[in-house]
């Protein structure tokens, strides 16, 4: 007798599969073809040999680190009472979510900015540094939210009962308890909002003055100059600095996710 075919739920992910070689692993092989070109259409590594011996890229690094530190920190201490506080209140915490920080990422990205310009020059705030800071906190705040209120809401409230009835006050409980277990919500936070500053460069180019850039801005300018070997290959860097974080970011989220353990009874 012949066995009956038995469906496999990998069959799934065939289609992910597919979109993610087409619109993924294709384009980035091209992005390192073109790095090893050279002008005359010659194999050659001095693409990125300029990347790393220009001073300005590095220093237009570093401006991209500040302003990614500095907006992932506002972002940070702003968005984690506002988690704490939705996590641990009894009211409907979905619709206001969906009210203050979703629903308004559903309004063109473009259309957000300029009308948060418009707001600024009102108050007397033209394109700046502190604009442009202010512009990555408004369009990447629920990226650094959302993780850290999914942890804190999802976490074992019998942690924090544990810890009252064992004679901590609510400070102590939050520092040894809460904020621990909330880091892996904190990790990818700071990473879904860190890495996509390096490439947004339409925020800094419509809020920030002539020295607020990131170097993704760079790279633009690079391609649309028709400089397609040493734009890729200063693409190619950054992906590599990108991944760099990513797995960072995720082994750090991976060591703080562990359950915590019971320690030795005193004797």
């Amino acid at each position: 007798m012949k066995k009956a075919k038995t469906f496999r739920p990998t069959a799934f992910a065939f289609p992910y599969v597919g979109v993610t070689i087409v619109f993924v692993i294709v384009p980035l092989i091209l992005v390192l073809i073109y790095s090893l070109i050279g002008e005359d259409g010659s194999f050659t590594f001095n693409n990125f040999i300029d990347v790393f011996s220009n001073p300005e890229n590095v220093n237009q690094l570093f401006k991209t680190v500040g302003i990614a530190a500095l907006s992932t920190a506002i972002c940070l201490v702003i968005a984690y009472p506002v988690a704490y506080i939705l996590a641990s209140s009894p009211f409907n915490k979905i619709a206001i979510l969906s009210l203050l920080f979703i629903i308004p990422m559903w309004i063109n990205f473009m259309l957000r900015i300029f009308a948060l310009k418009s707001m600024l020059q009102m108050i007397g705030i033209g394109q700046s540094y502190g604009a442009a800071v202010i512009g990555m906190v408004y369009d990447f705040f629920p990226y650094m939210l959302l993780p850290i209120y999914t942890v804190l809401s999802n976490m074992d409230k019998s942690y924090n009962e544990a810890s009252l009835d064992l004679g901590a006050n609510g400070v102590k409980t939050f520092l040894k308890v809460t904020l621990p277990l909330s880091l892996p919500g904190i990790i990818s936070g700071i990473s879904m909002m860190f890495m996509p500053i390096f490439s947004s460069y339409s925020i800094t180019m419509a809020m920030g003055d002539m020295n607020t850039s990131v170097i993704g801005a760079k790279i633009a300018t690079l391609f649309e100059q028709d400089s397609y070997g040493y734009g890729s290959a200063l693409s190619f860097v950054l992906l590599v600095i990108v991944i760099a974080v990513m797995l960072i970011g995720s082994a750090l989220s991976g060591k703080t996710s562990k359950p915590i353990k019971g320690g030795k009874k005193d004797e």
